[in-house]
């Protein structure tokens, strides 16, 4: 049976409108690091084009090695910069980045490796530099923002300046995002995106 960690974890689901309060464990993703508008940094493509092909070799060998087949989770993103409001301008030349794809708990190092040989040997140009680390966002505030991507900037606000401030909350960590959508088969208008934001209430 295919297992999809989307309806298996927390986190995975969000509805539009709302900010949800909720604790995130700890988790494994691939990671590979960036800086720059995703639009226009060439490097942006070429994560993709090796974070995408490791997900996918681990899923096979999990399915043929372990017998565990799952559906590869969507693509994810910290997102940061020294200056915050940037992301409320959508001044991306000055973000930095870090994409994500979440590792099965059941998964070792070794099939990572593995897997990053597969897609090296395909071609994929970044293995060197990727990396497997555990992320512990713990408290965090989520929504859903459906629409394209540079109108996150009046979500990001209330969550921010409203829901957080109102609940006697800081921000801590890196703006999370998680991509329930295909941007090259889905209408800007129609984009699914998690937006997370982790909070302290110290």
């Amino acid at each position: 049976m295919k297992i999809d960690l989307k309806r298996e974890l927390d986190g995975y689901a969000a509805r539009r409108g709302e900010f949800e309060l909720l604790t995130i464990d700890p988790r494994r993703y691939l990671m590979l690091d960036g800086s720059g508008d995703p639009n226009r940094a060439p490097r942006y493509e070429q994560v993709l084009a090796t974070i995408f092909p490791v997900a996918y070799a681990l899923k096979f060998l999990s399915k043929n090695e372990l017998g565990r087949d799952y559906v590869v989770p969507p693509l994810e993103g910290l997102w940061w910069a020294e200056d915050m409001t940037t992301f409320l301008t959508r001044e991306k030349s000055r973000w930095s980045w870090t994409m994500l794809s979440l590792v099965p708990d059941w998964i070792d190092d070794a099939l990572v490796d593995t897997a990053r040989a597969t897609a090296a040997g395909k071609g994929a140009p970044l293995v060197d530099e990727l990396r497997v680390e555990t992320l512990d966002e713990g408290l965090c505030v989520q929504t859903l923002h459906v629409g394209p991507y540079d109108d996150e900037g009046p979500v990001l606000q209330r969550m921010h300046t409203e829901f957080i401030a109102d609940a006697g909350l800081s921000l801590t960590g890196r703006h999370h995002e998680i991509y329930l959508s295909d941007p090259r088969r889905t209408d800007p208008s129609r984009l699914r995106t998690i937006l997370r934001q982790p909070v302290t209430d110290a």
